[in-house]
């Protein structure tokens, strides 16, 4: 009997567990490790944010649904990772810190033949002094359920001002120079502001955009050229257009170093101080490793051998540190295979990015200003489904070695990015990129293939994104015909 243990239910986890349970026979164990009880479907977080969701229809109880594929369930805490075993136990294990109520015992040893490390980010607010929502309560977010009913709440409470002829500034973006995901707050600024015209409120609403990125339409990939009309656009013009039109303005190039409550303190690239007043502030944070541990054989620390300094899991990239000149497609992951350790892998955003798809900036003061790279969504799912085909293949006989890739490298990606919500009035953004880490030495000049580089925005773009709601909520449940929905 062979168990693979999965840390993290998100995109990847989920994905990986799933197919991993339908690929092997009974005798072998799939065990999803994760914190969380509810799988929360991220990307329509931004529409609980706007209160067009409730939390109910963007998360579902994970229990049942892993009973019925016949996965292991815990939930609970991956502390530490013993790839080599210790003095008394020959075989590698991780240790879990059980966190349901219903657990007396809660430390927990468990041994595997294969692990996947999946994560996700740690929400890393204490980075930016004053950007938790939790704990400083100055700014919202919608990177969690919860989060956005928060946002919800507060947003309700900016309606009514403006209802009362109460002018109200919005400040919408990140809340650090190293941030990931531009695209949760591209897509709420864009809910936000569409609200708020649909109800009247608009004229009294100044919305204001504030990012890492060096320019609109960067989004953590470099930017990228557009196949429009015959013609090649930049994603700097279309970004620019949709802000220009919706009368948003915007901050670029900027490193958020303090929150306070209705106020945030600003560095940009040219090294200038700051200071932005607001009423409502979604600011996205930083992401950065769980905090895993690893130890070997003789229980020394190697948590630096097999993880980056950020805290995710090394792989089968080029970590050597090249200048950015240097830097090349081929330098990025395709097995998601530990070097040192080839039971163990990672997907989604727990795997360490060689190096960033932005050209890497620092303020004439020394601090890094630019987006981190961007591991979520499709790419996550195709990670997942890959990682499991290859363990899978591995534990039949098939091969000792992975049998399957996702390199974001050679990989394309479609996004679909809400600019409102609404069957009739709303509209999205629909993107697709290949491949989505930008290869210069086959596509000279862009960078990518324009054949299938592509962006529209429109109301067919809105149910589509309705429609991959539902969709992947249904997968991700294991109704019928699960299988047939690509990732």
């Amino acid at each position: 009997m062979a168990r693979i243990i999965i840390l993290g239910g998100g995109v990847s986890g989920h994905t990986a567990a799933t197919f991993a349970s339908k690929w092997l026979k009974e005798e072998h164990e799939v065990v999803v490790i994760t914190p969380n009880s509810k799988w929360n479907w991220i990307p329509s977080n931004i529409w609980v944010g706007i209160g067009e969701m409730k939390k109910e229809d963007v998360t579902f109880d994970l229990a049942p649904v892993y009973e019925k594929a016949g996965i292991i369930y815990k939930q609970a805490k991956a502390i530490s990772i013993h790839p080599e075993g210790d003095k008394s136990i020959s075989k590698n294990y991780v240790t879990i810190e059980n966190v349901s109520n219903e657990k007396e015992n809660k430390t927990e040893v468990l041994e595997y033949d294969y692990l996947i490390n999946a994560t996700g980010p740690k929400l890393n607010f204490n980075a930016t002094p004053g950007l938790n929502p939790e704990i400083d309560k100055n700014t919202v977010s919608v990177c969690t359920a919860d989060h956005a009913l928060h946002a919800s709440s507060e947003l309700d409470k900016i309606i009514e001002k403006l209802k009362k002829g109460e002018k109200q500034k919005l400040l919408i973006g990140t809340g650090h120079g190293m941030c990931t995901c531009q695209g949760a707050a591209f897509e709420y600024i864009f809910n936000v502001e569409h609200k708020l015209r649909t109800l009247g409120l608009r004229q009294n609403a100044e919305i204001t955009w504030i990012s890492n990125e060096s320019f609109l339409g960067d989004f953590g990939m470099g930017g990228m050229h557009i196949k429009r009309g015959g013609y090649a656009a930049s994603s700097k013009v279309f970004a620019e257009s949709l802000y220009t039109e919706r009368d948003i303005k915007w901050i670029t190039g900027a490193h958020v170093n303090k929150v306070e409550k209705e106020k945030v303190h600003y560095e940009l690239l040219d090294g200038s101080m700051h200071e932005q007043e607001y009423d409502f502030a979604m600011l996205i944070p930083p992401f950065a490793g769980v905090g895993l541990k690893a130890y070997d054989k003789q229980d020394v620390d190697i948590t630096s051998k097999i993880f980056a300094p950020n805290g995710f899991l090394k792989v089968d990239a080029d970590y050597s540190g090249k200048a950015y000149e240097e830097w090349k497609a081929s330098d990025w992951p395709s097995t998601l295979q530990n070097q040192d350790y080839k039971n163990i892998f990672a997907v989604g955003i727990a795997f360490a990015p060689p190096h960033l798809m932005s050209k890497p900036m620092k303020s004439l003061n020394g601090t890094p200003i630019n987006p981190t790279p961007p591991r979520t969504g499709m790419p996550s799912a195709m990670m997942g489904k890959a990682v499991a085909r290859s363990i899978c293949d591995m534990i039949n006989g098939k091969s000792s070695t992975p049998t399957h890739t996702a390199s974001m490298a050679q990989m394309g990606a479609a996004c679909v990015a809400s600019a409102g919500k609404g069957f009739f009035k709303g509209t999205a953004v629909s993107m697709t990129v290949y491949p989505i880490v930008p290869d210069f030495e086959k596509y000279p000049g862009t960078g990518r293939d324009l054949t299938y580089t592509t962006g529209e925005i429109g109301l067919a773009g809105h149910w589509i994104k309705q429609l991959l709601h539902h969709g992947f909520l249904w997968k991700a449940q294991l109704k019928p015909g699960w299988t047939l929905i690509p990732e």
